[in-house]
């Protein structure tokens, strides 16, 4: 229960004398609320172009976050503050924010927020904690470009996540959004302490990661013709759209999540939601085509042809390119909507039910089972590399896969 021993101060202006300019006073009421808020009688911290951010010497990671500090509060307040690393044993200068670790915090992500009059300390037991708590004094300050400086209440904050996986889902397989929108959106996620980014790549409408043992996947995969106006209307607006990552741009984003403490976890949807692909590579469908990257909204028919030997290897290539890729521990690999009416009458497919001596029963059809073959296989090859996978709910159907989230 989070628990505030004081009524927390309002972040109002407080206008001074034209000589002594403005002063704004900073709100520990942030989103999310902290675990913690303990407030007392003393004097506020003064923060203003004089103070320094502190950070241990040779600890690169506090020194990127004693610079985060410092870039939020130049973007809210136009102050323009210094970092500087102390020498072991050495002691932070008054009027200084010290950055630190603390190995007697109890949660990896926790943090204690120390303020006075003459300074303030922020620890955690990782630098991950210290992020969060950085994200937590950045919040708390009014964005204020002309006040002279900033008063920060006396008191600490303790605080640490209630759930250890916090994450967003972006799906750019139906509407693709440029790298700098997806920069934007890491750091809305670091600014509400979440820690992983679900990074939906591929689907019926598009397919939106460059697969270099498949170059017509972004070659033709990547662009639909037009879109239907509306929810599925029969009028489309006849305007070409597309667009892709290149694998060094989904580099790019996961280093540049990773500096924010950011998992980026990326899914690549089968054996559904792959009409992009079959436009591509027509023979991995159970018809053969033709195939059109669709132009419509829901979920397309046209899937993965799990009887055929090359839907597989080709799973297992796209997904050996996806963990070069990413370093995250999950795999998604989607799992959901994926209809069986092409399997129902697909000769391969059905052959396919044969050889693996497949039956169906009261709990799932034997093209319910089949699926669950092809999960299992995506999720072997994970396994055997190092990876763990995630699927949606559906991965269930037939039976879930021994290492499967």
């Amino acid at each position: 229960m989070r628990k505030l021993t004081h009524m927390l101060l309002a972040g109002t202006l407080i206008l001074a004398c034209s000589s002594c300019g403005v002063e704004t006073t900073a709100n520990y009421q942030v989103i999310p609320l902290p675990q913690e808020v303990a407030l007392s009688q003393e004097s506020p911290f003064n923060l203003n172009d004089g103070t320094i951010i502190a950070y241990p010497e040779h600890n690169e990671l506090l020194k990127r976050n004693a610079e985060f500090l410092a870039e939020y509060i130049s973007q809210s307040t136009g102050h323009t503050l210094q970092t500087e690393a102390l020498a072991p044993g050495s002691e932070a200068p008054k009027g200084a924010i010290t950055l630190g670790l603390d190995p007697a915090i109890g949660n990896r992500e926790g943090y204690v927020l120390t303020v006075k009059a003459d300074r303030v300390t922020l620890n955690g037991q990782t630098e991950n904690g210290v992020f969060y708590g950085i994200q937590t004094l950045r919040k708390s300050i009014p964005a204020e470009p002309k006040a002279t400086s900033i008063l920060l209440p006396a008191g600490s904050i303790q605080d640490e996540p209630r759930f250890s996986y916090r994450g967003m889902h972006l799906d750019v397989g139906r509407h693709f959004f440029p790298i700098e929108f997806v920069k934007k959106y890491i750091d809305l996620l670091a600014l509400h302490n979440m820690n992983t980014f679900h990074w939906h790549l591929t689907e019926d409408q598009g397919w939106r990661i460059e697969i270099k043992k498949y170059p017509k996947l972004t070659e033709i995969g990547s662009k639909r013709s037009e879109t239907v106006i509306g929810r599925n209307s029969g009028e489309y607006d006849g305007k070409p759209y597309g667009g892709f990552y290149t694998q060094e741009q989904a580099r790019e984003i996961v280093a540049y999540a990773a500096e924010r403490y950011i998992t980026v976890i990326p899914e690549i949807d089968l054996p559904g939601h792959m009409q992009a692909a079959l436009a591509a590579y027509p023979e991995l469908g159970c018809t053969g085509g033709p195939y059109e990257v669709w132009r419509m909204w829901g979920i397309s028919d046209n899937v993965l042809c799990a009887g055929n030997d090359k839907t597989i290897q080709f799973i297992k290539d796209v997904l050996a390119e996806i963990i070069d890729i990413f370093p995250s521990e999950y795999i998604h690999v989607g799992g959901d909507e994926c209809p069986k009416v092409k399997w129902e009458t697909c000769p391969k497919c059905q052959a396919r039910i044969k050889a693996l001596g497949i039956k169906g029963d009261s709990k799932h059809s034997k093209e319910e089972y089949l699926q669950s073959y092809v999960i299992h296989e995506a999720e072997k090859f994970l396994t055997e590399n190092g990876r763990s996978m995630i699927g949606w709910d559906e991965i269930l159907e037939g039976g879930l896969a021994p290492n499967a989230t």
